[in-house]
């Protein structure tokens, strides 16, 4: 287990355990705590419904591949510390991660 912090919307922020031997992805790990995540594309790095900022961290994640890139391209809010969740897989090395989420929810 690692944890990582959350900041959602609103600006709250919560610790959340997360499992690194189970296979999910980070925008799996956002649904199953109830986060408000879209994920129309089903984690193809399509949609970016699950648009993160990284806050702290960064430096342990791996590289963007090249069609996370050309997603996060079509973003206006993007930026260098702009990932989406789907991309991600959770690992020791992430422990002490902190988000927050970017995607717009629709009302």
């Amino acid at each position: 287990m690692i944890n990582i912090t959350v900041e959602d919307h609103s600006g709250n922020r919560r610790d959340l355990e997360v499992p690194t031997d189970v296979g999910l992805n980070l925008m799996e790990v956002l649904k199953a705590y109830e986060y408000d995540i879209q994920a129309t594309c089903g984690g193809m790095g399509l949609c970016a419904t699950c648009h993160i900022e990284v806050l702290r961290g960064a430096e342990n994640l791996r590289q963007c591949n090249d069609n996370e890139l050309d997603t996060l391209d079509t973003l206006p809010d993007a930026d260098q510390n702009s990932r989406l969740a789907c991309q991600i897989r959770p690992g020791d090395e992430m422990n002490g991660l902190e988000i927050r989420l970017k995607a717009l929810q629709e009302a």
